[in-house]
């Protein structure tokens, strides 16, 4: 089978690497016409008018390709809203697969805030969300609860959904965790809206006694200068040398906020900490119940509570037997329902379905 990875997509994005590591090892072809926009930046949404011209250049190459041939479907990566009306023009009759992971309007309105509800900004964004959804013959969501909203947005039937879990890139993350000398909790990431800052602070706060590193920059940046002395803030570990970091936290820290987003995703962090058997701590929702156990294979938490945080981080900090299980119980759920060879099945089976029928 040959498959064509399309558009201006951020090649080194853990969703689409992964995807289309899973695909190779399953023995898929993958072709790649690829423009970069995002690879050189850490905050693609914070960008603004040479963005814009960058994009409309790296559009006019990828039309200047001419039309897709001599591949069984085309695959259009994150972020690829504004790639979609193209890569439908040029794929004609061939299965396209939009592997979207967010949609724009619930990233720049509702979660970072960029443009108001309502807003002619906000209603292009929606406009643009819900063409790139129907110009799909099936679009690939990351969670359950996901692909429900992904199809009511767009108003797509559920039936031209599926749904392919996040998963990690284990040419990095592998169990690499022992339960160090001395218990940190771990969190790394953007700091948004939708991973909780304000909660993992103040459960900083109640738990005086308990190291935190922070590892991330962003929106929310400037809460840190009220941090807590038991905070270390950190703004960037490079990729590849986070299984380091994970591999000698106490836990890592999931995300936490109380969004409608939240309850939907389970973020990369999530994968990689459990990739690496590192005992995870997240909030409990939906979508993390879609993989993880609570006292099983992580501790879940109500979303924004706090005192439940500092209590399960307290749980762990002082029993080893209990950190030993969730890591251990984290990376059997990792094996069974999010290990590459188990999604590159998932990933082949869903496309040949969708080949078979065009």
């Amino acid at each position: 089978m040959r498959v064509l990875y399309f558009g201006t997509y951020e090649r080194g994005y853990p969703r689409n690497a992964q995807v289309i590591s899973c695909l190779r090892r399953e023995g898929v072809e993958v072709l790649e016409r690829h423009e970069g926009v995002w690879d050189s930046t850490r905050d693609k949404w914070a960008l603004g008018g040479r963005t814009a011209l960058r994009l409309l250049g790296a559009e006019a190459r990828l039309a200047a390709g001419g039309r897709v041939r001599g591949v069984d479907a085309v695959v259009v990566g994150y972020p690829g809203q504004l790639d979609m009306p193209l890569a439908r023009v040029l794929s004609r009759r061939l299965p396209l697969i939009f592997n979207p992971l967010v949609s724009l309007t619930e990233t720049l309105v509702n979660d970072r805030g960029r443009f108001r509800r309502g807003s002619p900004a906000g209603a292009a964004l929606r406009a643009l969300d819900r063409l790139a959804l129907r110009c799909a013959d099936v679009v690939v969501a990351d969670t359950a609860q996901n692909a429900a909203f992904l199809s009511e947005l767009g108003g797509v039937p559920h039936a031209r959904l599926e749904v392919c879990l996040v998963g990690a890139e284990e040419r990095v993350f592998r169990p690499v965790w022992k339960r160090p000398k001395r218990f940190h909790a771990l969190f790394v990431g953007k700091l948004i809206p939708l991973h909780g800052l304000e909660t993992i602070l103040e459960a900083a706060r109640l738990t005086p006694e308990i190291p935190f590193r922070i590892v991330g920059s962003g929106q929310l940046g400037a809460l840190l200068e009220r941090a807590p002395g038991n905070v270390q803030r950190v703004e960037w570990v490079e990729y590849e040398l986070l299984p380091r970091e994970l591999g000698v936290a106490g836990c890592a820290l999931g995300i936490f906020g109380t969004g409608a987003k939240a309850q939907r995703v389970i973020p990369n962090k999530a994968f990689q900490a459990i990739a690496c058997g590192t005992p995870l701590v997240t909030a409990d929702t939906p979508a993390a119940r879609e993989l993880l156990v609570d006292e099983v294979s992580a501790l879940l938490v109500r979303p924004g509570d706090a005192e439940a945080l500092a209590s399960a981080l307290r749980r762990l900090a002082v029993d080893e037997s209990l950190a030993e299980r969730i890591g251990a119980g984290g990376r059997a759920a990792y094996e069974t329902h999010a290990s590459e060879a188990v999604l590159g099945r998932r990933w082949r089976g869903l496309l040949e379905r969708v080949a078979d029928r065009s």
